[in-house]
């Protein structure tokens, strides 16, 4: 069971001058195509302290793609068996592929002390939603469907019937972006922007008056 704690003085009141600052759980989501994995990755190379959680996945690796850096790749029968044993925290199929994040991963992150952040679909980010009511949630958009359809063609993963269907899922996620605590748009060549929006949510939750205290 997950639990949300408040930082208070011994009365029970919440304390200004406190100064432990507990790690927030921020899980950046939207549609495919958006650049999840890009502004992840920027965030990365500007040398932001957090812990990112590697998603688990049953579909094989696409050029470049690292086993551990940028998801942790097993088989099918690989996938249910952590399923079967208890070890996934949420899971699901996303295009009919298997996604979800081990819960060890969740734990060790937390306990290191810094900012935690995941990059989940948007039926991950419900299930985290629900799970872990103090999580941040951070929907990501595109300026346009023609950009989104765009940047998945540029991929060249998938086939062009392929790309419709995830289009007519995004249309459907996009509906669902009240449910989120916040909206950053990533638009073309504006990555950097986006990073510097995500970045100002996490400083802004820092300052609350109440911190947010997340334990697993």
């Amino acid at each position: 069971m997950f639990e949300a704690e408040l930082v208070t003085d011994k009365t029970g009141v919440p304390d200004p001058f406190c100064r432990e600052r507990p790690p927030l759980l921020v899980v950046i989501s939207g549609p495919s195509g958006v650049g999840k994995d890009s502004v992840v990755q920027r965030m990365k190379e500007r040398g932001f302290p957090f812990h990112f959680v590697v998603t688990a996945t049953d579909r094989p690796p696409r050029p470049h793609e690292v086993h551990g850096e940028d998801y942790y790749f097993y088989t099918t029968a690989e996938f249910h068996q952590m399923i079967d044993d208890g070890q996934m925290l949420e899971h699901a199929v996303v295009y009919g592929q298997l996604k979800g994040i081990p819960k060890a991963h969740v734990r060790q992150a937390l306990e290191s002390g810094h900012d935690v952040v995941m990059r989940l679909d948007v039926q991950g980010a419900a299930t985290i939603q629900r799970l872990i009511p103090g999580a941040i949630t951070i929907f990501l958009v595109a300026e346009s469907e023609e950009e989104l359809m765009a940047r998945l063609r540029e991929r060249r993963t998938e086939s062009e019937e392929a790309l419709r269907r995830r289009v007519e899922t995004a249309r459907a996620e996009m509906d669902l972006v009240c449910n989120f605590d916040y909206v950053v748009l990533n638009g073309s060549g504006a990555l950097d922007g986006a990073v510097d929006d995500v970045a100002a949510i996490m400083c802004a939750e820092h300052c609350r008056t109440v911190p947010r205290r997340i334990e697993l």
